[in-house]
């Protein structure tokens, strides 16, 4: 291992049992021959780790021993592996916190988020990124510029779950999308449809602080689902024929029925959302008679490289979804925050290693 002065042990927001965080001092990790250790700067925290903060699982995933949570992240490379040869130490880098097999059918497809054996950072029994050092393989670790910000960087993970949901739906230039829920997820989803050229975004949420969110960055018409019915407005916007794709990503069942139903005939629907339950009734009769293509969206494969050149391009102010940043001694008050979700509150930020 090749390395610079690295202390030998680190503090870590250690998740004992739900609801839950102490911080402990733990051994810095060695990084293998093909990893490299990483200075965690800023870390994301996402609806996944809020919801194992609460409940403890996420369906067949369960927290059954001591955990750390978090896996959106970016930091500054600090050691690396002996046959480590693409990155070294200094480097910015932006975290894909999903380490697969290489080998199994869905990895040689190119699909490998789909790989069975993928260890990834916050699903139990991995653990995440809420520590001042973490090691990853090397090819999990992309190097970001001087001007993007180790946030911005954190954020092209759930920016590429849109970029996934982008590409699985074959969104086009021109064409017309509506996505329903403005939750980080929601939020990032319209950056990544504005970076596909979509002519028209329409997106619905309850909170008017995440519609104004959405028109910075992108979107041309909100609906307030509070006070409004999205349907007959979606229809008004498109002449009556309906979006040319709709995105669920709030997991909410009314969400995912009010998403199908906007559709035009022939239309797209990305399923992107975890419902709480797992069966939602859906109008099958409408899905044949239109002929709705349905995707399913399961995390992103092979985005991180587009995402951080989106990002990198100014063209998007995901700076501003940052309304909550807390240290990594006060990450139970920051899984707090993201659980109960203030008013005004958009996006939480923790800084393992200090804010910059």
């Amino acid at each position: 291992m090749r390395q610079h002065s690295i202390p030998e042990t680190m503090k870590a927001a250690v998740m004992k049992e739900p609801g839950h965080i102490h911080i402990e001092q733990q051994a810095v990790p060695v990084p293998k021959a093909d990893e490299v250790l990483i200075q965690v700067m800023a870390v994301g925290v996402c609806g996944s780790d809020v919801h194992y903060f609460e409940h403890g699982r996420i369906g067949r995933f369960v927290v059954e021993k001591p955990i750390i949570l978090g896996h959106e992240c970016a930091g500054i490379v600090a050691a690396v592996g002996s046959s480590v040869t693409r990155l070294k130490h200094g480097d910015r880098v932006a975290v894909e916190p999903g380490v697969t097999c290489g080998r199994c059918s869905a990895c040689k497809e190119g699909r490998y988020n789909l790989c069975p054996d993928v260890q990834f950072l916050a699903t139990p029994p991995v653990d995440g990124a809420f520590v001042q050092y973490m090691t990853i393989r090397e090819d999990m670790a992309f190097p970001i510029p001087d001007h993007l910000s180790f946030e911005e960087a954190a954020l092209n993970e759930p920016f590429s779950v849109g970029i996934h949901a982008a590409r699985r739906s074959k969104l086009a230039p021109g064409t017309t999308l509506a996505i329903m829920g403005m939750g980080p997820v929601g939020l990032m989803a319209v950056a990544a449809a504005k970076s596909f050229g979509v002519e028209r975004i329409i997106v619905t949420d309850l909170e008017e602080v995440r519609l104004e969110a959405a028109r910075r960055l992108g979107a041309t018409h909100t609906i307030n689902v509070r006070n409004e019915d999205a349907l007959p407005i979606i229809r008004e916007l498109t002449n009556g024929q309906g979006v040319d794709t709709a995105w669920e990503t709030a997991g909410n069942p009314k969400a995912l029925q009010t998403a199908l139903y906007s559709l035009r005939r022939g239309g797209k629907l990305a399923i992107v959302g975890l419902p709480a339950q797992d069966e939602i009734a859906l109008n099958v009769p409408f899905i044949a008679d239109n002929e709705v293509d349905i995707y399913g969206i399961f995390r992103y494969a092979n985005t991180y490289s587009a995402g951080i050149e989106f990002l990198s391009s100014g063209q998007h102010d995901v700076m501003t979804l940052i309304t909550d940043r807390y240290s990594l001694e006060d990450t139970q008050q920051a899984m707090e925050r993201a659980l109960h979700n203030k008013s005004g509150s958009l996006k939480v930020m923790v800084y393992p290693n200090g804010m910059q």
